[in-house]
């Protein structure tokens, strides 16, 4: 599925030209240096795959996924690489909801532009019937808030009618229970298991039992399924014959793979976005000349953040107090790792920032997501940022449905 062509890359050494000398150098140790050559020779891997042109793959599967929340479709791309047919998508974001229709991918697709507040079980009814199932699974990441409100998932009345417009965990368990899947995913922030949670977390368990499901409670990294980004995240696999082990992880650092050689190294930045530097695909968004903290971003090496212009980094002529602002700030990449965390809505000095001194370009972001080349976003850049950073990357997606598939 993920295609692979090993070209040159070459980092323009004049990027690295504001960095303090010490710091380069370890930088530089990483390659072959020619001082000869006006660039970093780095290999890498093109590494991408597309799915508008792989319909015919998945239109006929008798395993079936209906999802929620589901944003521009990272989960529900991944639904569909793991075999399981998306017969529907639901979003409240009007630009998310078109992001999907435009996509020949879920063409097959019933999209729903609505509050899941709005839909009950009738409205899927004439989809079921049509696409008739043999086994059908829910997907889905619903806000968590507000924690303070444990008891809406205790009781059958109050998973019914609670009033509190954030809470739509409780309203994606009324549509299981509605709709009586096979199985179910529920997919939240890695905080949702927070020891201040604990209380709304065994609530929601009790729930998910009284249904009369059998799950597990699985903590994720991205990095362990073939996504070039560390992204922790926390999914609630449920069936009603139960959870069988975990999804069975790809990617692991140099420790795992000693231990496990069926394991492939976590996946380098620069093989899923290298191919994207270049004129054909600049944005004028991308730009830092002249802002506020553009110098800053500059002097920094690869892979480093504020704290390199710190006088705990050795910084001749600091510029920052370390741990005074947030970890992210002026956050950079470095080619040969993988990605920090997508933000959804970034400050404007967030990171991650490309290793030549600017803002990541939208194709650089989805790619980081392991959103497909060849999949169509709507709506503006800022939209479109926000779509890309609140998925699940589409190969995490993969590997957990492909777990609950094989459970139910």
């Amino acid at each position: 599925m993920i295609s692979t062509k090993t070209i040159q890359y070459k980092l323009p050494k004049e990027s690295l030209m504001l960095v303090q000398e010490p710091q380069i150098r370890l930088f530089e140790d990483e390659f072959k240096i020619s001082t000869k050559k006006e660039f970093i020779g780095i290999d890498f891997n093109q590494r991408g795959y597309t799915v508008n042109d792989k319909v015919d793959l998945i239109i006929d599967s008798k395993i079936q996924t209906i999802g929620f929340f589901s944003g521009a479709g990272g989960l529900d791309i991944g639904s569909q690489l793991a075999g399981a047919k998306v017969i529907s998508s639901l979003d409240f974001d009007r630009d998310s909801v078109a992001t999907m229709k435009a996509n020949k991918y879920f063409a097959h697709s019933a999209h729903f532009h609505k509050d899941i507040k709005e839909m009950y079980a009738k409205d899927y009814n004439k989809i079921i019937k049509a696409n008739n199932p043999e086994k059908l699974i829910l997907v889905g990441g619903p806000p968590c808030q507000p924690f303070s409100k444990a008891g809406y998932w205790v009781t059958h009345k109050n998973r019914l009618g609670s009033e509190d417009p954030r809470n739509m965990i409780g309203q994606y368990l009324r549509i299981v229970e509605e709709l009586q899947p096979d199985g179910f995913l529920l997919e939240n922030v890695e905080s949702l298991l927070h020891p201040k949670n604990a209380q709304a977390v065994t609530d929601l368990k009790e729930a998910i039992d009284k249904l009369g499901y059998k799950f597990i409670v699985y903590r994720a990294d991205a990095l362990d399924f073939g996504v070039p980004q560390k992204r922790k995240r926390v999914f609630f696999i449920a069936s009603r014959k139960g959870i069988l082990g975990e999804p069975i992880k790809t990617h692991g650092d140099e420790l795992e793979i000693l231990v496990n050689k069926n394991l492939l190294p976590h996946e380098r930045v620069i093989d899923w976005i290298g191919k994207f530097d270049s004129d054909k695909y600049f944005e004028a968004e991308e730009l830092t000349t002249g802002k506020t903290y553009d110098e800053e971003l500059k002097q920094i090496p690869p892979g480093q953040n504020y704290f390199a212009l710190t006088e705990r980094s050795g910084h001749p002529n600091p510029k920052f107090e370390a741990n005074k602002r947030f970890w992210n700030f002026l956050l950079k990449l470095h080619p040969n790792q993988p990605s920090w965390t997508i933000a959804a809505q970034p400050g404007p000095w967030v990171g991650p920032f490309h290793w030549n001194n600017r803002r990541l370009r939208v194709p650089e972001s989805a790619a980081i997501q392991t959103f497909p080349e060849d999949y169509h976003f709507v709506g503006t850049r800022r939209s479109i940022q926000k779509q890309i950073g609140n998925a699940v990357p589409s190969l995490l997606g993969k590997a957990i449905v492909k777990h609950l598939i094989s459970n139910i």
